[in-house]
């Protein structure tokens, strides 16, 4: 199997070492997966793009989604960027455990938004009428449906990269699910 590096600065595209310094102003790094997109001239933009859109959903709840979603595609990579970015929104330790298993015992409607993100992932689109109903109970809108399974198309892509191209983690590495008891 070809082995992937992590393009640096002076290896990508004019347009993605512009983003690449912006990066590194925002962030402080390039993260590798970042990186990763910039072997296509066009990708990291996109994904950037799409990432910063706009959308219905707070940014603790897009968490609840990139956790689940990651967990189920068994991306150790994006959980860990994930478990580190929902530290930041407030999640507690067990707390992101839990998300990643699909559930949020402590919040009803990230619970339902947990269990959705799941079982949309787990079942490819094809969600079972009693998540979505729960989800529709808990207070979410057909919008937020919407912006819920873009995000989940948005992070399996990322999912798939590292999944793909096993570029090293650059964050603290996300202890696996099956460790712990949640």
């Amino acid at each position: 199997m070809s082995t992937f590096n992590v393009p640096t600065r002076e290896e990508v595209s004019e347009n993605n070492q512009a983003i690449f310094d912006n990066l590194n102003k925002a962030l402080g790094f390039v993260p590798n997966l970042y990186a990763t997109y910039a072997n296509s001239d066009t990708a990291l933009e996109n994904y950037l793009n799409f990432a910063k859109a706009k959308t219905s959903l707070s940014a603790k709840e897009k968490e609840v989604v990139n956790l689940a979603v990651s967990q189920v595609n068994d991306c150790i990579y994006c959980l860990s960027a994930h478990t580190a970015i929902g530290k930041m929104n407030g999640f507690s330790d067990d707390q992101i455990l839990e998300l990643r298993a699909g559930r949020a015992s402590f919040d009803n409607k990230l619970d339902a938004l947990a269990k959705l993100a799941k079982n949309v992932t787990e079942n490819r689109g094809k969600t079972e009428a009693n998540v979505l109903e729960n989800f529709f109970n808990a207070g979410y809108t057909k919008g937020n449906l919407i912006d819920t399974i873009s995000l989940v198309g948005d992070k399996t892509i990322s999912n798939y990269i590292h999944s793909t191209t096993q570029v090293p983690v650059d964050f603290p590495v996300a202890q696996p699910l099956e460790a712990v008891t949640v």
